[in-house]
């Protein structure tokens, strides 16, 4: 752990979600002081008096600066999925602006930003072009930053892997989208949240892909999942159309958002691979065999989670 001073500050966005969680264990490990933002701050602390929370007020400018005040770091993994409800990606792009401004207000020396591998600000998915814009914003704030761009990341409580296991655990068959020779570049969450620290702790400007050392085709993907689990499910391949009417019909069975059309045809352009090399050890095959009998235990919400 790079060296700081005994007093210093940190701010997670989302400290009780996935990413943010394993970012606020590894800066308490290495000493620092947290504070987390959140959408939910009645939630249960499992962190107890090591993190001080805060909502994110993001229609209250003033009350967000003070909630930054003294930090010197801002670890940001705000984002949303898919929209739900009033929350629709223009909306959570505006709220990014809004904590950017206001860390900036604040005080805040640096932001350590999580986006996705190849946002465009030309991209028609509009979770893509949302991640770009909040890019170019932390870009034009004048802090100093790093981005970091992971794929997919998995580790415990992370939901795509978790879920592929449940649903081959539980159902006869598993769908796939088109021919399943898409790609994506998996990266595990403790292996990115160290990497976000260690970039917390420097002073240049940064993009960097979070990556780990294993590139996999889905179909590929899906079948060692399989393989680890045990299951007997078999791999049917259907055009992305019908594939995305069956993960609907799932939805409404598990009560969550499975997959969706801006997901799929992520996948099927190769958005989920990075453009540079591997930045992080751990291999998910590995991952997989060593927890083979807890991951896709229990299913994972989405819907759950979030709201």
């Amino acid at each position: 752990m790079p060296h700081k001073s005994e007093n210093s500050v940190a701010v997670v966005t989302g400290a009780f979600g996935f990413s943010g969680r394993y970012i606020t264990r590894t800066l308490i490990e290495g000493g620092w002081k947290v504070r987390t933002l959140t959408s939910h701050p009645d939630r249960p602390n499992e962190f107890g008096d090591s993190v001080e929370v805060h909502p994110f007020n993001f229609d209250n400018p003033e009350q967000l600066v003070r909630s930054l005040q003294g930090a010197d770091v801002l670890y940001n993994t705000y984002w949303i999925r898919f929209a739900h409800g009033q929350l629709t990606f223009d909306k959570a792009v505006e709220n990014s602006r809004k904590l950017i401004q206001a860390a900036k207000g604040a005080g805040v020396r640096r932001i350590v930003h999580v986006s996705i591998t190849n946002p465009s600000e030309d991209s028609p998915l509009p979770y893509f072009r949302g991640k770009a814009l909040v890019e170019r914003a932390v870009k034009e704030s004048g802090l100093s930053y790093a981005i970091l761009r992971p794929a997919v990341i998995f580790g415990d409580e992370g939901i795509l892997i978790n879920n592929i296991a449940w649903f081959l655990r539980h159902l006869p068959a598993f769908i796939v989208p088109g021919s399943g020779h898409y790609r994506l570049q998996p990266v595990f969450v403790e292996d990115m949240a160290s990497l976000a620290v260690e970039w917390g702790t420097r002073n240049e400007n940064a993009v960097v892909d979070a990556a780990g050392p294993e590139l996999f085709e889905f179909d590929q993907l899906v079948r060692l999942i399989r393989e680890v689990t045990r299951s007997r499910a078999v791999i049917v391949h259907l055009p992305p159309s019908l594939a995305l009417i069956a993960c609907r019909m799932l939805g409404l069975m598990v009560r969550d958002v499975v997959l969706t059309r801006d997901e799929v045809a992520g996948l099927l352009h190769d958005l989920l691979v990075p453009s540079g090399p591997s930045t992080c050890p751990t291999r998910l095959s590995d991952w997989l065999r060593s927890n083979a009998d807890t991951v896709g235990r229990r299913y994972l919400s989405e819907l759950r989670r979030h709201y």
